[in-house]
């Protein structure tokens, strides 16, 4: 088995020291035909290796290639390059334009051009035009918008720098008789740099169907590139009764720009395979305290997160002083794309798959009980048992304590508000709990699906009897008659004012 390149993005690195590659160079080759392009990703889903690669191939550095699909598809022709990658930018030590002047001269000094000029800007135009009287320039540009992104709690330096990157990128606008071939990678697509509204022939391919596999693993490169891996994994956990190929797919695979091509995170498949355990590896990468604030501030419950259909206009570009938490946690690979309606131009919105959504309401939960993590934890442990023992007075009774430590927000419907994190607290054990089921006669609140037992709920503020009589009345149970499982029918009762669960009542069906 090859080595598994976690953490490296340099392709030359990977290919020379025998690590897996996962061979895109068919996919980087659809693109030839245009030259400017915008593709967004969230964090570590393969944009700087896919950046690296490029720049290889436009150096011409075709050995390199030799057992890859586009070794003998182009001409190999050499191109000088100018990449820039602002995660490795040190701007937080030193002004903006600074750090981008110091990489300029660092790329000036290795193709042996001194310049003449001081400004950040001139000196980028100036450079362009110096490597440009041997070929045509390749500009490569990763995370572009991470200077913008690290300032998102302080609008003011967030928009200082915002100002510096459009003076940089404006430079492109009159380039277009310089340059071979232009491509940046970012997470956000901000209407005020100038790369949006400066260059008109930019193309932004993120939701494009042509580029939805340019990044990620597919189901096919899962066989194709790591079946060793997951027979190693399968020899690891073959004394418990699980598939293991299954559960590979349920946790990781889903990611999605449009719809039809679902895709595992690669980092967290690295991490898989490396560790041969199972883990919210990509969840634990980055915690995303500034969307658990965003949450709280503008009163989201679980509801409101997921599921959600939105034209694709929605998602166009991003004013930093007003960005959606929905916009966030798309870009940010919280939420991805699960269906893409053409003729409606919509996207629908959801997470991508069970390490995300349980991680992140583990996460959402801890966080709205005080931050208290390793309690929320516990606490969620002894409920999966009792969810499983089919044991609900003792589920209910950790529910109503876990309700104690959190502190609501400001909404009139409160019983919306718990009955959402009834529902978030159920999902995030891994049990099968839908919402607000639509039947001939109303709407369920919550249908429970255990192994043993269907639970038909229904939640209603000082009365379970006036819950219990509607599920009767309107005969949601009918709707499980045929299933093998117990059916049973529960009534709760929320004491909004004193947050715990008043009463509940439990009767066959």
């Amino acid at each position: 088995m090859k080595n598994l390149p976690l953490g490296l993005q340099d392709f030359g690195e990977i290919i020379n020291n025998n690590y897996l590659y996962v061979d895109k160079t068919k996919f980087i080759y659809n693109l030839f035909s245009g030259k400017y392009y915008f593709l967004s990703r969230p964090r570590r889903f393969g944009k700087s290796l896919l950046i690296s690669t490029m720049k290889e191939l436009f150096l011409g550095n075709k050995e390199l290639f030799k057992n890859l699909w586009i070794y003998d598809k182009v001409n190999w022709q050499k191109h000088p390059v100018i990449h820039i990658s602002f995660s490795t930018l040190d701007y937080k030590e030193q002004t903006l334009n600074k750090a981008i002047s110091n990489k300029i001269d660092k790329i000036a000094a290795d193709y042996k051009i001194s310049l003449k000029t001081e400004l950040y800007s001139t000196k980028f135009e100036e450079l362009i035009h110096e490597l440009a009287k041997t070929q045509k320039v390749v500009i490569l540009i990763d995370e572009y918008d991470k200077p913008i992104i690290d300032y998102i709690e302080n609008i003011e330096q967030a928009k200082e720098n915002m100002a510096v990157l459009k003076n940089f990128y404006s430079v492109l606008k009159d380039a277009d008789s310089y340059l071979r071939f232009l491509f940046i990678t970012g997470v956000s697509k901000f209407s005020k740099v100038s790369i949006f509204s400066d260059l008109n022939n930019l193309e932004d391919i993120t939701i494009d169907s042509n580029s939805a596999c340019l990044t990620g693993i597919t189901e096919q490169e899962l066989k194709n590139y790591f079946e060793p891996y997951i027979q190693k994994l399968e020899e690891k956990y073959s004394k418990y009764n699980i598939n293991v190929r299954k559960k590979i797919r349920t946790e990781y695979l889903g990611y999605s720009w449009d719809g039809v091509c679902f895709l595992y995170n690669p980092f967290t498949l690295l991490n898989l395979f490396k560790k041969s355990t199972f883990g919210d590896y990509w969840f634990q990468s980055g915690t995303p305290t500034f969307l658990m604030k965003l949450i709280k501030e503008q009163h989201y419950t679980t509801f409101d997160l997921e599921n959600k259909t939105l034209f694709v206009s929605t998602f166009d570009k991003y004013e930093i002083e007003d960005i959606t938490l929905i916009s966030l946690l798309f870009q940010t690979g919280y939420l991805t794309i699960k269906k893409y309606d053409l003729l409606k131009n919509t996207i629908t919105l959801d997470y991508p798959n069970d390490e995300v959504a349980k991680a992140f309401s583990i996460h959402l939960l801890a966080n709205l009980n005080g931050g208290k993590t390793v309690t929320t934890n516990s606490m969620l442990y002894q409920m999966t048992v009792a969810v499983e023992e089919n044991k609900i007075e003792k589920f209910l009774e950790l529910l109503s304590e876990l309700f104690k430590g959190i502190a609501y927000p400001l909404i009139d419907n409160k019983e919306k508000y718990y009955h959402s994190v009834f529902y978030l607290v159920v999902k995030m054990l891994g049990f099968n709990i839908e919402s607000e089921i639509m039947t001939i006669d109303g709407r369920i609140d919550c249908v429970l699906k255990t192994k043993d037992v269907i639970y038909i709920i229904e939640f209603k503020t000082g009365n379970t009897i006036k819950a219990i009589n509607q599920i009767r009345d309107k005969a949601y149970h009918q709707k499980y008659e045929s299933d093998k499982r117990k059916v049973q029918l529960l009534g709760i009762d929320f004491d909004t004012e004193n947050k715990k669960i008043a009463d509940y009542k439990l009767e066959d069906a």
